[in-house]
């Protein structure tokens, strides 16, 4: 029996047959005609037909002016059609039809067969932290700020008080691209020499992803250059290179150390109601199949705000463990098994805000931050403590308030920035 990739889309019409522009969409995407062609040639092609699943249609409501008509779709698309590869999936199911009016890819799910080729992040979120040797806890990320046009010796001291404030992972800004200043081999040296200065101090270990950027063909090299640099993770604009990059990376053998997937070009795709791929599709089970150990998504609380059930959608992507049953399927109903990755919410993040990420996210989660760290008022490592300590009033459920009589960081990030419920 063929084995099929299922696409969930919403389309949104005033009129419309949505069953005639299912059938539409399921002949167009695959055969091209269907009615028109000799019975022995049906016969041929079938294999090559995609099938409607559903078509539930969602009139307006009475009453609301605010309401649409719309459908959401499942169409079934064989296997036999594409190469094993996420391009050739995404302009199977969405090529074209992204530009025939308001229709949004909300879903899609994977054969057997296909999933066969993609084995998923190489570390995952067990792996991460395994490296790490952090078990009990959410881990904590910073970010170096105004990274353009310093010097190393200004990014080595950046990079130093981060590390000791206690956070377990550094990232590139993903606008730090090859320069002369701080170039890769030399950025990666030192800030890995600022590292092991911390971790002396701290006893903690600490992974560094360095953006890897240039010519498509070149980023393996680059990476590996990192690497050989001493580079313990990699951070990769995966949108603007594109999927099939990412998982070129996450193979290869001589790369072996965490990728770090970053959501810049996301606001192109996923925002809108009408248009686009949905978050969960975008930002989670294509990063997760593509081979990325840690996704950054925007949060539902900072200063670029996801709506929190696609937040959550993205965490169910990420992380579940029944993903093989609930998303990835084919015909036989056998199951495949991915390791998750990490998910990291991110922008706007300050301690006030973490007793909402764990209580939305538990205690799988990357709190993740920036200007929460590098703006408390003492400095950037206490502002690296004051994330320390709210994560720790957190997981014992005390009230940071509580906490931050006895931990004078926290109180001061609070004053700063204040507690949201």
């Amino acid at each position: 029996m063929s084995a099929y990739c299922l696409a969930t889309y919403r389309c949104f019409d005033e009129k419309a047959d949505f069953a005639k522009k299912a059938a539409g969409i399921a002949v167009g995407l695959t055969v091209g005609s269907w009615t028109e062609l000799p019975e022995a040639q049906k016969a041929q092609m079938e294999k090559h037909l995609g099938k409607v699943i559903s078509v539930a249609v969602h009139e307006p409501e009475n009453g609301q002016p605010t309401s649409e008509r719309y459908a959401d779709i499942q169409i079934a698309y064989p296997d036999v059609n594409f190469s094993r590869d996420i391009p050739a999936l995404l302009v199977t199911v969405f090529g074209k039809l992204s530009m025939d009016g308001k229709i949004k890819l909300t879903d899609l799910s994977f054969s057997s067969e296909f999933l066969s080729v993609f084995p998923g992040p190489k570390f995952g979120l067990q792996g991460v932290r395994n490296l790490l040797g952090v078990h009990d806890r959410p881990l904590l990320m910073s970010i170096f700020k105004s990274v353009i046009g310093y010097e190393m010796a200004a990014l080595r001291e950046q990079f130093y008080l981060q590390a000791a404030g206690g956070v377990d992972l550094i990232k590139d800004d993903e606008i730090l691209f090859e320069n002369p200043l701080t170039p890769l081999e030399k950025r990666v040296e030192t800030c890995m020499e600022a590292a092991a200065q911390a971790s002396r101090e701290t006893g903690q270990k600490l992974l560094y992803a360095a953006n890897i950027t240039g010519p498509t063909s070149m980023l393996a090299d680059q990476a590996k250059k990192a690497i050989r640099a001493g580079a313990n993770a990699i951070l990769f604009n995966v949108l603007a290179y594109g999927f099939d990059a990412l998982h070129e990376l996450s193979s290869d053998p001589e790369i072996q150390v965490p990728i770090m997937a970053h959501p810049a070009m996301a606001g192109a795709f996923y925002p809108s109601p009408h248009y686009g791929i949905s978050a969960s599709v975008l930002l989670g089970k294509l990063m997760r199949m593509a081979g990325a150990d840690l996704v950054l998504f925007p949060s539902p609380y900072g200063s670029v705000v996801m709506p929190r059930e696609e937040n959550l959608a993205i965490k169910h992507a990420l992380l579940t463990s029944d993903l093989a049953r609930d998303y990835l399927y084919d015909s036989t109903g056998s199951e495949v098994s991915l390791p998750s990755s990490f998910p990291v919410p991110s922008a706007g993040i300050h301690p006030g805000l973490v007793p909402l990420i764990l209580r939305d996210f538990g205690s799988e989660v990357i709190v993740n931050a920036g200007g929460g760290i590098h703006g408390h008022p003492q400095g950037t490592i206490a502002g690296g403590k004051a994330f320390r300590q709210a994560i720790e009033a957190s997981l014992k459920r005390i009230p940071l308030r509580e906490h931050a009589k006895s931990h004078q960081e926290l109180q001061i990030a609070i004053d700063t920035w204040g507690i949201k419920e």
